[in-house]
C-alpha cells in the first residue's frame, strides 16, 4: 500500500469519456482504458468513488433549446448516466475490481438504490462505488452531484478529471499566454466566473471545505500522484 495524502477520493468524470473521438455513443475499448487507470489507483490502496455524466448520450439543453420541458430533459440526462456507470462497472470488473452502481433513481433490477451509509460501507471494503442518476433531481447538474456524493461519503480529495492539465485564467486554446493555477480558492473561482464546475457545486465543495483537484485523467499517473498529494493539475481549496 502507498502512502496517500488522500485516501478516499471521489472522482468525477465526463461522459464524453466513454465515446471515441469525442463522438456520442459508448465505446467499449474507452471504457476498458478509463477502468485500467481507475485500477492504478486502486492497487495502491486508495478508496475510490466514481460520479460521470451522460453527455455522450443525451444533452438535456439539446431538448430545451426545442422546447421540451426542463425536468423531463433532465431525467433523461440522469438515465444516461446510469447506463454509462454500467458500462464502467462492467469494464472495471472485467479487470478484477470489485464495483458497485448506486442510483439516485429507483431501478432496482439495474443497481441498488444510493444509500449512504451503504455506500460508505462498501467503499470500506475494497469496492469502488459509482453513482448514477444525478442527485435524482432535475435541475442539477452531475458536477452538483459529485459534490454532494463526496461530501457525503466524507471524501478527502474530489478530483475533476479533464483534458486539460489545470485551470486557466482564461481558455489556453485560444490564448497562447493564459496562465495556470497550481493552486486557486473557491471564491476565486466563482468571482473569475472560470467555469470549472457548476455554480452551485463550487459553493457547495467551498460550504463545506472540501478540496478539489482539476487534472488531465489522460497524464500517466495523474490520479496516483494526486492522491499523494503531489503538485498535480491545480487544486482548489476554501
Amino acid at each position: 500500500m502507498t502512502d496517500l495524502t488522500y485516501k478516499r477520493v471521489l472522482i468525477k468524470l465526463s461522459g464524453e469519456a466513454l465515446s471515441a473521438s469525442e463522438k456520442f455513443g459508448i465505446d467499449p475499448s474507452s471504457a476498458l482504458e478509463i477502468a485500467a487507470k481507475i485500477k492504478k489507483l486502486y492497487e495502491t490502496g486508495a478508496e475510490i468513488a466514481i460520479v460521470i455524466g451522460g453527455g455522450n448520450l443525451w444533452r438535456g439543453r439539446v431538448g430545451i433549446e426545442v422546447g421540451m420541458d426542463q425536468p423531463t430533459a433532465d431525467y433523461m440526462g440522469m438515465l444516461a448516466t446510469v447506463m454509462n456507470s454500467l458500462v464502467l462497472m462492467d469494464a472495471l470488473e472485467k479487470i478484477g475490481v470489485n464495483t458497485r452502481v448506486q442510483t439516485a433513481i429507483s431501478m432496482p433490477t439495474v443497481a441498488e438504490p444510493y444509500i449512504r451509509r451503504r455506500a460508505i460501507r462498501h467503499i470500506e471494503k475494497g469496492r469502488v462505488v459509482i453513482f448514477g442518476g444525478g442527485t435524482g433531481n432535475p435541475l442539477c447538474t452531475t458536477d452538483t452531484a459529485a459534490a454532494q456524493r463526496a461530501i457525503e461519503i466524507n471524501a478527502d480529495l474530489l478530483i475533476k478529471a479533464t483534458k486539460v492539465d489545470g485551470v486557466y485564467d482564461s481558455d489556453p486554446k485560444k490564448n497562447p499566454n493564459a496562465k495556470k493555477f497550481d493552486r486557486i480558492r473557491y471564491i476565486d473561482v466563482l468571482s473569475k466566473r472560470l467555469g470549472v464546475m457548476d455554480s452551485t457545486a463550487i459553493s457547495m465543495c467551498m460550504d463545506y471545505k472540501m478540496p478539489m483537484m482539476i487534472l488531465n485523467f489522460w497524464d500517466d499517473d495523474s490520479l496516483i500522484r494526486a492522491a499523494k498529494g503531489e503538485s498535480v493539475g491545480t487544486i482548489v481549496v476554501p
